[in-house]
């Protein structure tokens, strides 16, 4: 049974090679494409579950291309990158990626990012879908954040992770807690790496996010979401 479906946009044919390979020999289906142009007519028909996406490439880019494929919520991805900074990270985020890989990457990290990406974690049945902090509403069943007219959509890691700080309001948590209850067991000591989703997080939902209101810094322990929630009912 195939572990799901997987299309590697990379220009070097090498990388494309060596990608397959390594994702067959892991149980997924696999495509390639060497160009953003490309990888979007072939996500029409071979319609992905993730998407393996080279930040640098020829023609329109891969933010460009993550920008367009993000259009479907149902596609996840993650950029490939070589810059291994914060703010190519958040970049790459804020372009609507689920993840990213900085090359070079060993085949260990990469299919342990895959796994989390894929991960979903599942809402609890008596979870509201929709929920009311100060001039803030977070429609999670829409994956959206709203303050007045203005509207952001989250990833889906970025709406687990806010989920998770939203069911416990103004407790500190760890992030060890963050990591594996959002990315899973493979995760809990990767502080920077959780450090840059609460940026890119923090740039959706607050109206300074150089001084945060709801999502704040517990030094040395976690963070913390501030605020008591009121649940939205559904309008009848």
């Amino acid at each position: 049974m195939s572990a799901g479906r997987i299309l590697v946009v990379d220009d070097e044919p090498q990388i494309r090679r060596i990608l397959r390979t390594t994702l067959t020999g892991a149980n997924y289906e696999v495509d390639d494409a060497k160009t953003g142009e490309e990888a979007l007519r072939k996500i029409r028909d071979y319609r992905p579950d993730l998407v393996l996406l080279d930040i640098n490439m020829p023609g329109i880019g891969g933010l460009a291309t993550c920008r367009a494929i993000r259009a479907d919520p149902n596609v996840a991805i993650v950029m490939l990158t070589v810059h291994n900074t914060e703010g190519a990270k958040v970049e790459a985020l804020d372009a609507g990626a689920d993840d990213f890989v900085t090359k070079p990457f060993s085949t260990p990290e990469l299919l342990a990012r895959i796994r989390a990406v894929l991960r979903r974690v599942p809402m609890s049945q008596s979870a509201p879908t929709k929920i009311r902090v100060g001039s803030l509403v977070i429609d999670f069943g829409a994956r959206s954040i709203s303050r007045g007219a203005t509207s952001v959509h989250l990833t889906p890691k970025e709406l687990d992770l806010l989920r998770h700080l939203t069911q416990h309001p103004n407790e500190a948590i760890s992030h060890r807690e963050l990591l594996q209850a959002v990315w899973g067991p493979d995760y809990g000591d990767q502080v920077d790496y959780l450090r840059v989703f609460i940026k890119s997080l923090r740039k959706k939902i607050e109206v300074n996010p150089d001084d945060p209101r709801y999502i704040t810094t517990e030094p040395w322990i976690g963070y913390r979401f501030n605020g008591t929630p009121e649940v939205v009912q559904p309008s009848s």
